[in-house]
């Protein structure tokens, strides 16, 4: 995608400014995750730019089709994908994918994996089965990725626990967060990036890891803050 002029971001005052029209190194990240987990709202959080979102409301159609077990209150869900971008530096932007969560539409995330540099699963631990379908794709096609447990509110398992019903290999990071919030969700992608960067560095070490990760520019993580 094409960086305009009449793009806007965030200022460090919180208001939108004018980004820069010379960024041509794009970095894709995509956020999964099970439905109702946090995807929308991180990307929401931390895109310098308003974000696109395919959200729509949830009707009686969908009672029977979509499990709503801990999220009842849930009115609107994503259709297609939710979509933002942060800026690195002039020439370097992140963009990011939210992939849709109900079962449904999982035959859309192959295509939004794909030139995918890294990944962050989100999980809610009220939920966490839903997480099983994200990490077992991302494990098919290679892609690196990061897990984060999203605060909202549910049991409180010690992170062996995590591990343990994820399956989780122990060189996968897994981090809290809140999406609501842009600081924390920020750090999530600075922790993608930095685990990228140490796969990267493992690679050119001799030691196999995804190809994606040979990709990233070295220092990028010190941009994001």
């Amino acid at each position: 995608m094409d960086s305009a002029t009449s793009d806007t971001s965030r200022s460090s005052s919180g208001s939108r400014a004018p980004l820069s029209s010379t960024a041509d190194n794009g970095l894709k990240i995509v956020i999964v995750g099970g439905f109702g987990v946090g995807k929308t709202t991180m990307v929401r959080s931390v895109s310098d730019i308003r974000p696109l979102n395919t959200e729509e409301t949830m009707t009686q159609a969908g009672r029977g089709v979509d499990d709503l077990t801990g999220v009842t209150g849930k009115s609107a869900t994503t259709v297609a994908f939710d979509f933002g971008r942060i800026t690195l530096n002039e020439r370097t932007v992140l963009y990011l994918f939210g992939a849709p969560g109900q079962e449904r539409f999982w035959f859309l995330w192959d295509r939004l994996f794909s030139g995918t540099l890294g990944a962050v699963v989100l999980v809610d631990t009220r939920r966490l089965a839903d997480s099983w379908y994200a990490i077992d794709r991302l494990e098919h096609h290679g892609t690196p990725f990061i897990v984060a447990r999203n605060d909202f509110g549910g049991p409180r398992y010690a992170p062996e626990e995590i591990r343990d019903a994820l399956d989780l290999d122990e060189e996968v990071p897994l981090i809290e967060c809140d999406a609501r919030s842009r600081e924390s969700s920020k750090q999530v992608l600075i922790a993608l990036v930095e685990h990228l960067q140490q796969l990267a560095a493992a690679a050119s070490a001799g030691t196999p890891v995804p190809v994606a990760a040979a990709a990233l520019p070295h220092g990028v993580h010190g941009e994001t803050s």
